[in-house]
């Protein structure tokens, strides 16, 4: 029973890596917002600096909700 405990508690911590991915992805749009009011003629490196760093958040996003998800429903530590 202390596994499935242990396991709920570390699956609700994975899941925290989802809001953290998300403010930052938010944080991320409003500086290159106000980055390309700034300078208009830079907008094509805002912006696709912009997408590598989306994409590198939401990949932890996703690592976040894969371990989760694992640590739910395909625990290995159960049958021990």
């Amino acid at each position: 029973m202390d596994v499935l405990a242990a396991s709920a508690l570390a699956a609700g911590i994975a899941v925290v890596t989802c809001a953290g991915a998300g403010l930052g992805q938010g944080m991320a749009t409003a500086k290159a917002a106000e980055a390309i009011a700034r300078q208009p003629e830079a907008r094509g490196a805002i912006m696709s600096t912009l997408l590598i760093g989306c994409a590198v958040a939401e990949t932890t996003a996703i690592y976040g909700f894969v371990i989760s998800i694992l640590l739910l429903f395909v625990n290995p530590l159960v049958n021990r």
